[in-house]
């Protein structure tokens, strides 16, 4: 089972004849930015949450980019049921935001994690590369170190670098959700 794509601007007037919009991203992404009146279902704890709909309502669903969202099209649509049509917008709240359309924007949460983790591991890499260039070879080391880090985390879902931001004191924040 598949959903359909459509674009924020049908989903805004969807919205607004009654469907119910779910936001699937997670809870340190969806604090920093989300679409006013969206309901919150991160996708890692869908399996134990129910999205209740009423009968014959449609649901849409949007991430980030709309790739999370799509790729789990099938698993989306069949937790509505078949009384209710599924669809996703397509691009997510990028192409909500693009589109002109309103978001609320909390600038006091800290960026997603997995940015967080992008900003560290780019920045180790970096400057691991350049003490390698300028100072000595053996700084090398430290790139391959967060190369192999990466990869690790890729292959078995693990990131020890996560771990170790969601500790750091911007992280404590607590995040809020209406």
């Amino acid at each position: 089972m598949t959903m359909r794509s459509i674009s924020p601007q049908e989903a805004k007037r969807l919205i607004e004849a009654g469907a119910v919009l779910v936001d699937i991203r997670e809870a340190d992404e969806q604090a920093r930015e989300r679409i006013p009146g969206a309901r919150h279902v991160p996708l890692s704890r869908l399996d134990d949450t129910g999205l209740a709909a009423p009968e014959g309502r449609t649901v849409i669903f949007h991430c980030r980019s709309g790739a999370r969202t799509k790729a789990q099209g099938a698993r989306l649509a069949a937790k509505v049921g078949n009384d209710c049509e599924a669809l996703l917008i397509e691009g997510g709240l990028d192409a909500w935001r693009k589109a002109g359309l309103p978001t609320i924007v909390d600038r006091s949460q800290p960026i997603d994690m997995q940015r967080q983790v992008q900003i560290g591991a780019g920045a180790i890499v970096l400057i691991g590369t350049l003490l390698g260039l300028i100072v000595s070879p053996w700084f090398f080391v430290i790139p391959l170190f967060a190369g192999t880090g990466l990869l690790f985390a890729g292959l078995t879902g693990f990131c020890g670098m996560a771990l170790l931001l969601q500790r750091a004191p911007w992280n404590q924040t607590a995040h809020i959700t209406p």
